[in-house]
């Protein structure tokens, strides 16, 4: 039988009547939803109900599945602790997805368990599911801080894990949309919140699941969005199929989305292969932008290219090369992203080699191998990656932040003991505060006195 059906549901706990007290009345539709959800799961007899949750264990760079063979939680933190689960995994379905991710290299599995309690964005679906059919075992799967790639992935695994065994499953991907909708909210309303809530409702609403791997950090990051990469892992189950599509309601009256939609799946269809095509088309993409790029980033691609490709040599430097790389000598920052999200930053705020020609080589290195927030860039994700490479001007000794202007000028924070930077005209960073106090939290500049310094840059993208 295989995939049944997916479900797109919210978790507030407010809804629980025990929990809500009464204030869950004013979101009625989004309960009228989610009972209208737990009667055609108990139509559909699954055996098997998967569920991500943006509150399971969370890793940077792995995705973590219910362990072991069973799991307890309560609302017992939202003061209701009568509500109680006892949920048995599936242990035949979560140890497949865990070999087919190990056969693909992909960090997913059972590892790493910290709290075993099940959390509130399980928990919320389960109690409605539970008063209309129990006779399930339960997969958990929690989200990470890898890319939008990457989740779509894991929900092509999990099918392929479905498939393999033949289960009836439906999946469940729970999320809230965005925090920010009203003023009145707990988080209160800005434009970026509402202008994911109508993008991500429409793409919701139309299965415009492709749509969701292009969405901008800086709007992802200010809507203060919750279950976004929920719903890419359930696209990603959904991958090359068809699917009818019924939007059961939306709500922001309490200052945070909640949508419902039930998602059937339908008849093969090449051109629903998302991953694939958002590959393709971003390999073509960087083929033609490196066919246009100035010698700064030609050097620093081909000198990351040349070191992971072949064994860790360094190139030398090209005879034809811009004379001002080596005539010259400045500061080089070189930047890696991948699918939009860094993936490396390394970089010197003053000259440490002979030229800029060799600056650059040695930078674009570490910022693909040594840079300590990711793992080093491997081989096959080289066609993927967006290079840009920042020369600072000299740095200059300033009073105070009226002197900062955060798309002109980087700013350097520093003590005696600690300094931390940010470069200029970064996405999503509009005021020197924020400026400030993201180059503070770099450099771990938290109570102590500190001064200031700011620079220019030339970049070159």
């Amino acid at each position: 039988m295989g995939l049944l059906k997916t479900f797109v549901v919210p978790h507030p706990p407010l809804i629980v009547s025990q929990i809500g007290r009464g204030s869950e009345k004013q979101v009625l539709k989004t309960i009228e939803s989610y009972e209208r959800v737990a009667d055609e799961i108990a139509k559909l007899k699954p055996d098997t109900i998967i569920i991500s949750s943006p509150h399971a264990q969370l890793y940077a760079d792995y995705f973590h599945i219910s362990p072991n063979s069973e799991a307890y939680g309560s609302f017992d933190n939202f003061g209701a602790g009568n509500i109680q689960f006892h949920e048995y995994y599936d242990e035949e379905l979560v140890r497949e997805i865990s070999v087919l991710a190990r056969k693909e290299s992909f960090p997913a599995g059972t590892y790493g368990e910290k709290n075993p309690n099940l959390d509130h964005g399980t928990m919320v679906p389960l109690y409605f599911i539970e008063k209309k059919y129990k006779n399930f075992k339960l997969v958990r799967i929690g989200l990470s801080n890898l890319d939008e790639l990457a989740h779509y992935h894991l929900g092509e695994i999990i099918k392929k894990a479905i498939d393999n065994l033949d289960r009836k499953v439906v999946y469940v991907a729970s999320g809230d949309l965005s925090h920010h909708l009203q003023e009145y909210g707990p988080y209160g309303k800005n434009e970026e919140g509402v202008e994911y809530e109508k993008l991500i409702m429409d793409d919701l609403s139309t299965a415009s699941f492709n749509k969701l791997l292009n969405y901008s950090e800086n709007l992802r990051s200010k809507a203060g969005i919750c279950g976004h990469d929920s719903f890419i892992i359930m696209a990603g189950v959904l991958n090359g199929l068809n699917v009818d599509v019924e939007t059961l309601s939306h709500e922001d009256i309490t200052g945070v989305g909640y949508g419902v939609c039930i998602y059937t799946p339908k008849e093969y269809n090449k051109a629903r292969e998302f991953r694939r095509i958002y590959l393709e088309k971003e390999k073509e993409r960087l083929e033609i932008r490196y066919l246009k790029v100035d010698d700064y980033i030609k050097l620093a691609r081909n000198t990351i290219f040349e070191y992971i490709f072949n064994n860790k040599h360094i190139i030398d430097i090209p005879e034809d090369i811009n004379n001002e790389l080596i005539s010259n000598q400045a500061g080089v920052f070189v930047t890696i992203h991948k699918f939009g999200k860094l993936r490396g930053c390394i970089g010197t705020i003053i000259p440490t080699r002979k030229n800029i020609a060799t600056e650059i080589i040695y930078n674009a290195i570490k910022a693909a191998t040594a840079d300590q927030r990711f793992d080093p860039i491997e081989i096959d994700e080289l066609p993927y990656l967006d290079i840009d490479v920042d020369v600072l001007g000299p740095l200059e000794d300033i009073e105070s932040i009226e002197e900062l202007n955060p798309k002109r000028y980087g700013v350097i924070v520093y003590t005696d003991t600690k300094r931390g930077l940010l470069l200029p005209d970064l996405e999503g960073i509009d005021t020197v505060e924020e400026q400030v106090k993201i180059a503070k939290r770099k450099g771990n500049i938290i109570y102590e006195n500190y001064k200031l310094q700011r620079f220019e840059v030339i970049r070159h993208k």
